[in-house]
């Protein structure tokens, strides 16, 4: 049915910029925008529904590129442990850190997993997310990292969400793989990547390409059986030291290099030439209370283009709000809000390859927007937390 949603303005975030439009006019048919524009303009037709928007600012559905939102288990006691003076290595020489999720993941059903992703999930959704990407990694096997997916899937099913799911299978070495980490990455590439992939459980392919993850040589291994399956790649690189990871994603075209506090100018080039694009994860650097700054000049300079993530993951960004990180990307590293919202909209659709489709109010794009009541789209990164009063609609339809 064609829908006209009116007496609003809109910033479109076309070209990644409020573009804003002034008592603005949106027509959906079915799940499509099908025009766009100011109110005065609007096309004489027959219009069966239509919605009083009362003012409201309307943008892009919030989209959060970066997440690890499955997962069993709870660390919120290792967090109470590292304030009393706890060191994360102690914790982990306990049995605690990554390895205590990946025991409480393998242990979880998959019934558990959904139930407790779907709770945290309804959270980034009622902050006005309508598309998010969630990685697996905290299985760690074969049999966990197929759970995790099959989980992933379902909540795209399920729920009124559109949900990009992503394979990080080299994300930490599994504990029966102890000191055998090329094994592991073998293990992956031969056996894993290729049934995951056969059973259609996977958009994208990640890795950790760290020092205490794995190498830029084994992440290579990585991405070269992503690129014999035919699917994109994403990285972690740069978060804890330079070991050029956002270079090498950029060398294989990913979608994205994500963290890239330690990214180098040269880096920058690169991700500029290849379009990856540079996912920021404030929430992963406030709560390790980091203070190496992202290369921002640098990015800005070489046209990168930003998004702003969530990282929703239990042990270094417990975050439910992608609007709340929207502030900190302001506040912490030195965004404009304009930029902020860019991030979660356009600029993270372009992270999943989706920005043919997604990120921006546009004719012809999915019809997923917010209509917030606000006073300015700088409302959006201003106010911390909070339920800002909104309508949320997806492929055309208001969600609750």
């Amino acid at each position: 049915m064609k829908t006209l949603w009116q007496n609003c303005h809109a910033a479109t975030m076309a070209q990644g910029v409020y573009s804003i439009i002034e008592d603005a006019a949106i027509v959906t048919q079915g799940e499509h925008i099908q025009w766009i524009g100011p109110r005065a303009e609007l096309p004489v037709g027959d219009y069966p529904a239509i919605n009083d928007l009362k003012g409201a600012w309307v943008t892009p559905g919030l989209i959060d590129c970066h997440t690890h939102a499955v997962f069993g288990g709870n660390r919120s006691g290792e967090f109470e442990q590292r304030l009393q003076g706890v060191s994360y290595a102690d914790i982990a020489a306990a049995g605690g850190g990554i390895a205590s999720t990946v025991r409480a993941t393998r242990a979880a059903s998959e019934d558990e997993l959904f139930a407790s992703a779907a709770k945290r999930l309804k959270s980034l959704m009622r902050d006005g997310v309508t598309t998010v990407e969630i990685k697996s990694g905290y299985g760690l096997d074969l049999t966990s990292e197929r759970k995790m997916l099959r989980v992933i899937r379902r909540l795209g099913a399920e729920l009124p969400v559109s949900v990009r799911s992503t394979c990080l299978a080299a994300h930490a070495l599994p504990p029966e793989y102890k000191d055998r980490a090329d094994d592991y990455i073998e293990h992956i590439c031969a056996e894993m990547l290729p049934a995951l992939a056969a059973e259609g459980l996977m958009d994208a392919v990640d890795a950790f390409c760290e020092y205490l993850a794995f190498s830029p040589e084994q992440v290579e291994r990585v991405f070269l059986t992503a690129q014999r399956l035919g699917l994109p790649v994403k990285l972690h690189a740069e978060q804890l030291s330079s070991l050029h990871g956002s270079s090498l994603a950029a060398r294989y075209q990913a979608l994205s290099a994500d963290h890239l506090e330690f990214m180098t100018e040269n880096d920058a080039k690169a991700m500029a030439e290849s379009g990856t694009v540079a996912v920021l994860l404030p929430g992963a650097f406030y709560f390790l209370r980091e203070t190496q700054l992202p290369p921002m000049d640098a990015l800005r300079k070489h046209g990168v283009k930003i998004a702003v993530a969530s990282d929703l993951n239990p042990g270094t960004s417990p975050a439910l709000s992608l609007r709340l990180m929207l502030n900190m990307a302001c506040t912490c590293l030195r965004l404009t809000p304009e930029e902020a919202l860019a991030g979660a909209t356009i600029h993270a659709a372009q992270a999943l390859g989706m920005a043919q489709t997604h990120g921006s109010l546009e004719a012809g794009k999915v019809a997923d927007f917010v209509a917030w009541h606000i006073d300015r789209p700088a409302d959006l990164s201003y106010w911390l937390g909070g339920d800002l009063e909104k309508r949320v609609v997806r492929h055309g339809v208001e969600i609750d």
